[in-house]
């Protein structure tokens, strides 16, 4: 996913910790806050901004002191936001919903970031189309985006996850894995997936390119800190908006950005690019407004909750339902008593209205 790890892990079992002493006391008003990021093209304004003194900027007018802080491991980051050991996250939708929100973690997404427009990919070795590919073994990092995005391309061939075997093989491992010749086909994100298509023989068959804006890239944070803290949201929002506009400029300063987030994401800035060209940034706020307030995000994120219920991810779930998702102007997904996943677009409107 241009992420090095976009899966599910075992954060569900910290549903007991999540959810906070039991008392009703609102928490208290803070100053400093931390933000975990991983590496992922769609994420890199985020330790620029740092670099750059956009964070101090945008912090030093709120009164406040954010700590943009690098997790090595993308599930790690996701496992310790759940555990109330960071403040925010950045995090693609469907871990959002299935990791903190699922574990009982009221979690507010405040900036639709991006989404994957060929980041993630089904390739395969021999295979004409994706109807060839019926009863055959495909690798990939199983209950994650991959999985979903594969689900999703068998759907659109009529097909089901019942046509298919899949291997789970972790990020790490599956280039390698391709290049044996006992390996058919996988699915994967950049920067695997350009590693991947590069090897002889290999077709992309299907990416997220087919499905756009499914695969949405989000900051979120901890609902209950924002509520106490509303100045958090408005400087995140405002060092997110700042950044972005440098990263999308044609400019000598817009490359120079560029070049140290390739820099910081392990990348050259040719590949870092290649990157940026199949991830579809949400860089006017109006944009990323309209996008979360869109009938298309509650379409998507439907069929994100039932494919993460199908395969077990809510634990102890009688239905998709029980995990509920607010969205703004006050729809909702599934319980409406049990929101824990609230799309919240305000601070994302304050930014396209001149008023953080």
């Amino acid at each position: 996913m241009g992420m090095f790890g976009r899966i599910i892990s075992g954060a569900l079992l910290l549903a007991a910790t999540a959810c906070g002493s039991g008392s009703n006391a609102p928490p208290p008003k803070r100053t400093e806050f931390s933000v975990g990021w991983s590496i992922y093209a769609g994420w890199m304004p985020w330790p620029y901004a740092a670099q750059a003194g956009i964070v101090k900027k945008w912090a030093d007018k709120y009164g406040l002191k954010i700590s943009i802080v690098q997790i090595n491991d993308y599930a790690e980051s996701v496992n310790q936001f759940t555990a109330g050991k960071l403040d925010g996250v950045t995090v693609a939708s469907m871990d959002a919903l299935t990791i903190p929100a699922a574990a009982g973690k009221d979690t507010s997404a405040i900036i639709t970031g991006d989404y994957s427009n060929g980041n993630d990919g089904l390739v395969a070795k021999g295979a004409a189309s994706l109807a060839s590919l019926k009863g055959r073994p495909i690798n990939l990092v199983e209950l994650s985006v991959s999985h979903y995005l594969l689900a999703r391309a068998l759907d659109k061939a009529g097909m089901t996850l019942r046509d298919v075997k899949t291997v789970n093989t972790a990020d790490a491992d599956i280039v390698a894995a391709f290049a044996s010749p006992d390996v058919e086909a996988a699915v994967t994100w950049n920067p695997q997936l350009s590693a991947i298509t590069a090897q002889p023989g290999a077709k992309l068959l299907f990416s997220s390119a087919d499905v756009p804006g499914e695969i949405i890239d989000l900051l979120v944070v901890d609902t209950a800190t924002l509520k106490a803290n509303p100045d958090l949201g408005k400087a995140l929002a405002g060092i997110w908006f700042e950044t972005v506009a440098l990263l999308q400029r044609q400019d000598a300063q817009g490359k120079a950005a560029r070049a140290a987030m390739a820099q910081m994401a392990g990348a050259s800035p040719e590949q870092f690019d290649k990157q940026l060209a199949t991830t579809f940034f949400y860089a006017d706020p109006k944009a990323a407004v309209a996008a979360t307030a869109s009938a298309a995000l509650i379409t998507t994120m439907t069929r994100v909750r039932d494919f993460s219920f199908s395969r077990g991810l809510f634990k102890g779930a009688a239905s998709a339902d029980a995990v509920g998702i607010g969205f703004p102007g006050g729809k909702a997904l599934g319980d409406p008593a049990r929101i824990t996943l609230r799309f919240d677009e305000r601070f994302m409107q304050m930014a396209a209205d001149g008023a953080l």
